[in-house]
């Protein structure tokens, strides 16, 4: 082909192809369900393959569909990054705010109330993400990422070392005064971070205490903080977020320094409105430490 497809053809494409559904993807455009069929049946007639597979009561995406489709969904995700990268978004949108559910309910949850309270003309819309692949410059004015600081094009701030350390339910920490005590205890671990229970007991003289213990895995530190207040067993977690927790207690002074920490991220080329500058700037003054790293 010489030339691509008409836009309206490709827009219908990712709208089926993401619901499914010819009558969704017109609702999602504003248009009738016979509307995008038709434009469906004109792109395949264009590229000279079938995008879907017609069932009576929904579709199926053919091989060629699924090949394509992250494709044309990438080109338009980077359209809309590279139009808010030169004309920034709409003034009236909403300051979209990045991160991890545990962020959210600890360290965020109070600092968004206080820049509410003192910017309500502001908007703020709070976006989930849990694993690194969820993070990323589409949606985001700020996000507050996991890691080490170290991902292109943007502008990171952090928001001071970490160390991980054991929490717990106060009734269970009454039968912990030293590290053997975990002995026969649940270690709740969260997974996919660099520091976990193997580097601490390793630290306390025990690295195999583990086997004595029983074990849950969780795909969030959410989780196992919400196990280990309910006594369900001992998380590790980060000490800043142990502090801003009144149901949890530390059973030990022993933690161990992580090379990953919490950071406030924003696209570096993108052009930043007020609005996101002056929520940004509140978040920066609030968590960033005195000897702040930033890039």
């Amino acid at each position: 082909m010489t030339t691509l497809p008409p836009l309206l053809w490709l827009q219908a494409f990712e709208a089926a192809a993401r619901t499914l559904s010819f009558t969704q993807a017109g609702q999602a455009l504003g248009v009738t369900q016979s509307a995008v069929s038709q434009r469906i049946r004109l792109l395949e007639d264009r590229l000279g393959q079938k995008l879907f597979v017609r069932h009576p009561r929904s579709l199926t995406l053919t091989p060629a569909g699924q090949a394509w489709l992250p494709s044309v969904q990438e080109a338009f995700s980077r359209l809309s990054e590279g139009t808010a990268e030169v004309f920034g978004p709409r003034s009236e949108a909403p300051v979209t705010l990045r991160a991890t559910p545990v962020m959210q309910q600890t360290w965020l949850a109070p600092r968004l109330l206080a820049f509410h309270r003192a910017h309500p003309e502001v908007v703020v819309r709070l976006v989930s993400a849990i694993w690194p692949e969820d993070f990323g410059p589409e949606g985001a004015d700020i996000e507050i990422r996991y890691g080490r600081g170290d991902w292109d094009a943007v502008t990171a701030v952090s928001l001071g070392g970490e160390h991980m350390l054991p929490a717990c339910a106060p009734s269970v920490a009454e039968r912990l005064a030293e590290p053997a005590d975990l002995a026969g205890e649940t270690l709740l671990h969260a997974v996919g971070f660099a520091v976990g229970w193997p580097a601490w007991l390793e630290r306390a003289g025990m690295p195999d205490l583990d086997r004595r213990c029983g074990s849950l895995l969780c795909d969030s530190q959410v989780m196992t903080l919400s196990l280990a207040a309910r006594g369900g067993g001992v998380a590790l977690t980060h000490r800043s977020l142990l502090e801003a927790r009144d149901d949890l207690v530390a059973p030990f002074a022993l933690d161990v320094p992580s090379d990953e920490g919490f950071w406030l991220v924003r696209p570096a080329r993108r052009i930043v409105r007020p609005e996101a500058l002056l929520l940004w700037e509140w978040l920066v003054a609030d968590g960033s430490p005195g000897d702040e790293a930033l890039r």
